[in-house]
Parts: structure tokens; C-alpha cells; sequence
């Protein structure tokens, strides 16, 4: 396990090279037998950070969820992190892409609680009892580590897209509430295209076969660290389509048919 000197300075690194805008070298090439929760540490530290500068956290994302990210990570389960209010744009809202690393885009469902969800919750169908409304997201997702460093050809573990808060850079949420329409999310589809080219689609049963497992999975797991889902936070339930990366002058137009449009251009 990493002292606390040393989580507080791995922070205090990706801190660094969020706020100058550069990419640094990953944390387990300094330490490559830090474990998950030790990554969870550091993560913690880093929105510690935040929170003292006045941040606030308004909700949470599940990571990870498909089974072919989970395969080519090496692991079992999804991962999580922490949304904070800078983090949301408004939907066709100009984004200045260079205030990322490594930016990419994709597509998801985000939950919004009418309620806190019990840390003792048991039946993925009660979520909904939780749950003010469903609506269509894209969710930024972003790299302060390199993903695969430019001269050694190292590739990051999951280990620091935890440390790095599982990637999170922004979202943009869409107006419709999808449980208006049906309450069956696996069907729930989406077309993702950039600059007018179809570069991906899917079906939100790849979360997990249905998002509200990915949401239950949260909170059991944010039972083993004393944390419950508060009502009015957002949940980001995991994408279901690849990432798509995204560059000064692109357009961003996630197509969920009858559930609207969510789109962005960067600038």
C-alpha cells in the first residue's frame, strides 16, 4: 500500500497537468505494484483537492462496464469517479477542446435521483424507485497520464484511469426524459457521428445487459467506502459505444432518435 506522502504527491502530479494542460507519465511506472485501492486513494486525494477550491461534487460515473473495455483493461468489474459542477456543459454549447488531454467523446445514459438510494439496496428494479428521471448524455472523457506514452510505447492500467478520476473531463446532458417513454433501457439506442460521419452506434444493453445494473453496482460499491448516491446528483450509468476522439474544430451529434439530440462543437 502507497504512504499517504505518496498519494498526496501522485494528486498533486495529475492536479499539475490538468491545470497547465499537458500529459505526464502514468503513476504505476513509478510505482507498478500499487493496487486498486491505492488508485482509489489517489483519486480521492485529487477531488479533495478540488473541494478545497471550491468545487462541488453533483454526481458520479460508472466506467468500464462493456465487456470488451473490461476485457482489454484486464478486469472483472466496472470502475467509478466523481463529477464535479465544472464539469457540465450545456447542450450545443461551444467547448474549448484544448482544455483537455487526450479528449474523446461517448455516449451514455445519466440517471437523475429524486431520492438517496440506500447503501443496503438489493434489486436493480428498485433503482428506478430512486430515480427522477433518465435522460440521454455524452459523456468527455480525458487522459492527464498518457494512454500509451509517446517514447517508451508504456500503456496505462486501470489502475491509473482510476487514479485519474476514470477519465472524467465533462458531460452534456439532453432534455428528454426517457422514462416518460419506456422503462426498459436496453433498447435504448444511439447513433454517434462526427463532423455528419457515423463513427459509432449501440444499444445501452451493453451496460451491464441493462444501465440500472451499472447504477446498482455503484452503490454497493460505494457501500464499502461509507458513500450513498444523494438525491439530486447525476449518475453517468457507463457508455455503450467506443470512444471517439474529438479535436479543435470538430461537431459532436449523439442521434438517440425519439430521445432527442445531444451535441457539441469544439472549438
Amino acid at each position: 500500500m502507497l504512504d499517504q506522502t505518496t498519494v498526496e504527491q501522485e494528486a498533486s502530479r495529475i492536479d499539475e497537468a490538468e491545470i497547465e494542460r499537458r500529459q505526464i507519465e502514468a503513476t504505476t511506472v513509478r510505482f507498478p505494484d500499487m493496487s486498486i485501492t491505492d488508485a482509489y486513494r489517489i483519486q480521492e486525494a485529487w477531488v479533495w483537492r478540488k473541494l478545497r477550491r471550491g468545487r462541488r461534487i453533483i454526481g458520479h460515473k460508472i466506467g468500464l462496464t462493456s465487456r470488451t473495455m473490461q476485457k482489454a483493461m484486464q478486469i472483472d468489474e466496472p470502475d467509478f469517479g466523481v463529477l464535479l459542477d465544472d464539469m457540465f456543459f450545456g447542450n450545443d454549447q461551444a467547448i474549448e477542446a484544448s482544455r483537455f488531454t487526450d479528449l474523446r467523446v461517448e455516449v451514455e445514459l445519466a440517471f437523475i435521483l429524486g431520492k438517496t438510494i440506500p447503501a443496503d439496496l438489493e434489486k436493480a428494479e428498485d433503482i428506478y424507485k430512486y430515480t427522477e428521471k433518465v435522460v440521454p448524455a455524452m459523456e468527455l472523457i480525458a487522459a492527464r497520464s498518457y494512454r500509451t506514452h509517446p517514447v517508451t510505447g508504456y500503456v496505462r492500467t486501470v489502475r491509473d484511469t482510476i487514479s485519474d478520476n476514470a477519465a472524467n473531463a465533462g458531460i452534456v446532458l439532453g432534455d428528454c426524459n426517457i422514462l416518460d417513454v419506456t422503462s426498459d433501457l436496453r433498447w435504448v439506442g444511439a447513433i454517434l457521428k462526427k463532423n455528419g460521419i457515423v463513427e459509432e452506434t449501440g444499444l445501452a444493453a451493453g451496460i451491464l445487459n441493462d444501465p440500472v445494473n451499472g447504477v446498482l453496482w455503484l452503490v454497493k460499491k460505494y457501500a464499502e467506502f461509507g458513500r450513498t448516491l444523494e438525491k439530486g446528483q447525476v449518475i453517468l450509468s457507463g457508455s455503450f459505444t467506443k470512444p471517439v476522439m474529438v479535436s479543435p474544430g470538430d461537431s459532436i451529434e449523439v442521434d438517440f432518435g425519439k430521445f432527442g439530440i445531444v451535441k457539441s462543437t469544439f472549438t
